[in-house]
């Protein structure tokens, strides 16, 4: 199997032993929280053959996932897509593609069946925020919502009736292990680590309240079948250069990272990005050399 790859833009990805890094500081500017389709098929002809398990640094950058899960349309067949976060990411962005937009452009890709959100505790699928979320991937099954702690019925009411909210993580791994037991198709399994509480790690967005154990057991839920993987989350500070971007980031109330404290949170991760790396790599690599 290849070795893990990190897509460098940002730095924030700590030394992770047996894995090689892909330079990309010169795309911070243009690809960094969102982009247009243009900017993001260029970088898609840029970076290099990927191996099962990608590391994407800044969460900012969650919309490069978009980029590897359309390569699998080499495999010829239908996919499910798995993402851990605590976000919908299916969110309306009319500039292109974005960090929270990212999911509503896999869910139209034809062979991708279902994309599964786990982890959202997010207020930006309940109440007057539902009327951001793509709603037709939702009505048609495309994406699934899968809450921890939420009040869906705004958006059930409008037709998203497979979304589900959960009393804890707990019963949501649960009720997801029973599910996924049935599923045929290989997955592609995408982790944003704000779906971990900050007592793990902190990430520059609001967080979850899955803890480190929780993931890895959804990891195990569906390691048989997971064919490619990502994670992001990672932190790193940046000033852009683009008024425009400013803008948009300070709409999106990113909050600023204290210069004190980034090297310690980014050690943090570290520390978490080893742990899934060894994970992720036990789970992938019969069925990806199997099917790839």
């Amino acid at each position: 199997m290849m070795r893990p790859l990190v897509l460098d833009f940002d730095g924030s990805v700590q030394e992770l032993s047996d894995t090689d890094r892909f330079p990309l500081q010169h795309r911070q500017e243009s690809i960094r929280f969102g982009c247009n389709m243009a900017a993001l098929r260029a970088l898609g002809q840029e970076i290099p053959a990927v191996p099962p398990i990608v590391f994407l640094g800044s969460g900012d950058y969650h919309h490069v996932s978009y980029l590897l899960i359309e390569r699998l349309r080499v495999l010829q067949r239908s996919i499910q897509v798995v993402v851990f976060d605590n976000h919908p990411d299916n969110m309306r962005y009319p500039f292109g593609i974005h960090c929270g937009s990212w999911v509503w452009h896999v869910s139209r890709l034809p062979f991708v069946k279902c994309v599964h959100i786990l982890g959202i505790t997010s207020s930006d699928v309940e109440g007057w925020r539902v009327w951001e979320n793509h709603l037709r991937a939702l009505r048609s099954g495309r994406v699934r919502y899968w809450c921890i702690g939420r009040d869906l019925r705004a958006l059930r009411r409008l037709g998203a009736s497979g979304s589900q909210s959960f009393d804890s993580a707990g019963d949501l791994l649960n009720r997801f292990a029973a599910e996924s037991s049935t599923w045929k198709e290989p997955v592609y399994l995408s982790i944003d680590k704000d779906v971990l509480q900050p007592a793990v790690v902190q990430t520059n967005w609001d967080q979850g309240v899955m803890t480190l154990e929780d993931l890895e057991q959804g990891i195990d839920t569906i390691g048989s079948l997971v064919v490619a993987s990502d994670v992001t989350g990672d932190v790193s500070a940046y000033r852009y250069s683009s008024n425009w971007k400013r803008v948009l980031t300070w709409l999106d109330r990113q909050p600023e990272i204290p210069a004190s404290l980034l090297n310690v949170w980014q050690k943090q991760h570290q520390a978490v990005n080893q742990r899934l790396f060894l994970k992720l790599g036990a789970a992938a690599s019969a069925i990806t050399e199997q099917i790839l």
